[in-house]
């Protein structure tokens, strides 16, 4: 049977089967999750806040605990969409502002321009543009210094999570 889910600050609600992840929910609204880890709780690139309804989801796995510990923008309602999963209607999730991003190359693209929201790290969830900052050949080395983008090496020493 079908659940509703309810979705801030885009003012949306949609169903998903009961025992559906959040994960699906967000995919079926055409919401851009990057899903770097392939759904296995281990990225946190579908990081979201659970405004209401957290007892209406499955309860948090090791993994899952472990993954939202190196969240910076982690909050006691912070869940990853692709673990929780819907038990009973009334869950209400706001999505975290900003945009993951995938590489530097993203960046790279944007020089030159304004950032229109919070560029933010795709594992720890760390700023690292600011929204309406310009985005320059300075900033891009600032964060290939001071940033990892090796999705590989993460997930390979990742694995005992």
């Amino acid at each position: 049977m079908a659940k509703v889910v309810r979705l801030e600050p885009i003012s949306q609600e949609t169903s998903v089967e009961t025992n559906g992840n959040l994960l699906s929910v967000l995919i079926s609204k055409d919401l851009d999750v990057l899903r770097e880890c392939g759904g296995r709780g281990m990225c946190a690139t579908c990081h979201i806040y659970v405004k209401d309804g957290m007892d209406k989801l499955s309860g948090m796995n090791r993994r899952e605990q472990r993954t939202l510990e190196v969240i910076t923008s982690c909050q006691p309602n912070s869940r990853l969409a692709c673990q929780a999963r819907v038990l009973d209607n009334g869950v209400v999730v706001e999505l975290p502002p900003g945009m993951y991003i995938n590489s530097i190359k993203d960046i790279e693209d944007l020089i030159g321009r304004r950032a229109e929201q919070d560029l933010l790290h795709p594992l720890t969830g760390k700023v690292l543009v600011e929204a309406g900052k310009l985005i320059t050949r300075s900033t891009l080395k600032a964060i290939e210094d001071n940033n990892s983008f090796n999705m590989g090496d993460y997930f390979a020493n990742s694995s005992g999570l």
